[in-house]
């Protein structure tokens, strides 16, 4: 199965990176297509989007300024179907991306791609102290996959620090 097209342009106001996309995502072409992930209910709660969107609107967050991709475009049925050596090479990829496209701060949708990505162990949610480029702010968020034991409320309440974040930026 083919990866999906990231939704990406210069200067964006948030890079999304997931882990990799869905099988449902890789059938639909969309991201966060799965029924269980929750990523555009969180977008909506937590104040990033006027309305919760569909996974078919992906694109039209571009306007928004929000851009789509991943640490790894091989759709699975879940990350630890992630070789090592993809990985190393999405890893790779993903700071091309960052380096070109210059958004102003990266959301890491799941400790693990933060992980994965900086080769780190012990993170923190929210905004990372020592990114790798003094030019893009590192944030982490809780993955929005279905899977994941923590409350809703309290993964719409770590999203909800992005908005305030991209108030700061842009009054400075």
């Amino acid at each position: 199965m083919e990866g999906i097209s990231d939704h990406l342009k210069e200067n964006l106001d948030i890079l999304f990176v997931g882990f990799n996309p869905s099988i449902r995502s890789g059938e639909t072409g969309h991201h966060y297509a799965n029924p269980n992930n929750r990523f555009w209910k969180i977008l909506f709660e937590s104040g990033l989007t006027p309305r919760k969107y569909e996974p078919t609107e992906d694109s039209s967050l571009l306007d928004l300024g929000y851009g789509f991709t991943n640490i790894v475009s091989r759709p699975t049925k879940g990350a630890d179907d992630i070789t090592k050596d993809e990985y190393i090479k999405g890893r790779k990829q993903l700071e091309r991306k960052i380096k070109k496209y210059k958004p102003k701060l990266v959301c890491f949708v799941g400790k693990g791609v933060y992980q994965e990505y900086r080769q780190l162990r012990k993170i923190s949610w929210g905004l990372q102290e020592e990114p790798t480029s003094s030019e893009t702010m590192e944030f982490v968020a809780p993955s929005s996959s279905g899977l994941v034991r923590m409350p809703i409320n309290e993964i719409i309440e770590i999203y909800s620090e992005l908005p305030i974040l991209l108030g700061q930026l842009k009054s400075t």
